[in-house]
């Protein structure tokens, strides 16, 4: 079946691993593993890679550093699949370009991507296997493993892949190396998820220069955030800390810097939302507040975090009162956690 996947793309998100700590999981990401076994060792680290383009000179480096994600688990355990969920936002309507390079692995050798995640038991992969030789597309609904989906491809090993996932509703495409080799249509699927990086097993994998590509879409979150900020131009900065549906601790659902999207909050944030505390703080020529964003029970759902210019003799109640037009102005619009985060 010819399939044309082409959704009306207006924004981008990069995800450049060289912004990270070396040696860390990257922030605003969750390792965990859906079958058996433990969760993946997902760090950032140095690879040397070859250039895109062929150097003009013979003396100029074949070979440049790159920081990369790394699965580095050797944990041997049949159906344990590490998982690495991108928290900044959900998707349905994408385009996901990714470069992958299976490194080693004795049971299993295997990368991809996994998307329209919701659970551990409901969402979608496509994954590269340099050890069996096939490219497939797996869905996963109630915990129950669907027949795959794809073609048997040569896939080398300890060479870089570019790896392509386009979905447009109903219809998935997957892409290696630019040819278009998994096409399907799945209705019961549609709905939007998270998405993240995906191994098997012991597979050691690394993957780079990943892309998202979605239609332009704001959160009643974001949406606040970006009237609240019209509204008080003087605002240093402005953030909303919700739960999600992963069951994880607060993390930033929208920002005036679409940057801190996902980055996991701390005890103020979760004592916000769990008591509806009211936190004050001082920051180098700033004044920091948390307080609580409420349902229309009136109980907190969301932790609003407000940076305000200080000035000399600032103190808690005056920084308090400074902040509550803002919080009110997003408080009047918000019903439910769901409203906020969808």
């Amino acid at each position: 079946m010819a399939l044309a996947v082409g959704p009306v793309l207006a924004a981008e998100r990069v995800v450049d691993f060289g912004e990270y700590p070396i040696d860390q999981t990257p922030s605003g990401f969750r390792s965990m593993a859906a079958g058996q076994g433990k969760p993946g060792d997902w760090k950032v680290i140095w690879d040397e890679m070859t250039p895109a383009l062929q150097p003009l000179s013979s003396r100029a480096p074949q070979v440049s550093r790159r920081a990369v994600l790394a699965q580095t688990g050797r944990n041997v355990a049949d159906s344990r699949f590490p998982m690495l969920i991108f928290e900044g936002g959900n998707y349905g309507d994408f385009r996901l370009t990714t470069r992958f390079k299976i490194v080693g692995g004795t049971l299993e050798q295997t990368a991809g991507v996994v998307f329209r995640y919701q659970n551990e038991s409901n969402f979608y992969v496509v994954r590269a296997d340099a050890l069996n030789g096939n490219f497939r597309c797996f869905k996963v609904a109630n915990g129950e493993w669907k027949p795959p989906l794809g073609p048997e491809m040569e896939i080398s090993r300890g060479c870089w892949h570019e790896l392509e996932v386009e979905c447009e509703g109903a219809r998935i495409l997957g892409s290696l190396d630019g040819t278009n080799a998994i096409k399907l249509i799945d209705a019961s699927g549609n709905r939007p998820g998270k998405i993240g990086f995906w191994t098997e097993s012991d597979s050691v994998s690394y993957f780079t220069d990943t892309r998202i590509t979605y239609p332009e879409r704001e959160s009643l979150a974001q949406k606040l955030v970006r009237d609240a900020v019209t509204g008080y131009p003087r605002l240093l900065g402005l953030r909303i800390y919700a739960v999600t549906a992963n069951g994880n601790g607060p993390a930033v659902v929208a920002s005036k810097d679409p940057k801190d999207i996902g980055q996991a909050g701390d005890k103020t944030e979760q004592d916000v939302i769990s008591h509806g505390t009211r936190y004050f703080g001082k920051a180098k020529g700033a004044a920091i507040v948390t307080v609580p964003l409420h349902d229309r029970n009136g109980d907190p759902i969301a932790a609003v975090w407000v940076l305000l210019k200080t000035f000399p003799g600032q103190t808690e109640e005056n920084a308090l009162a400074r902040a509550q037009p803002v919080v009110q102005r997003m408080q009047a619009q918000v019903q439910s956690l769901e409203d906020l985060l969808r």
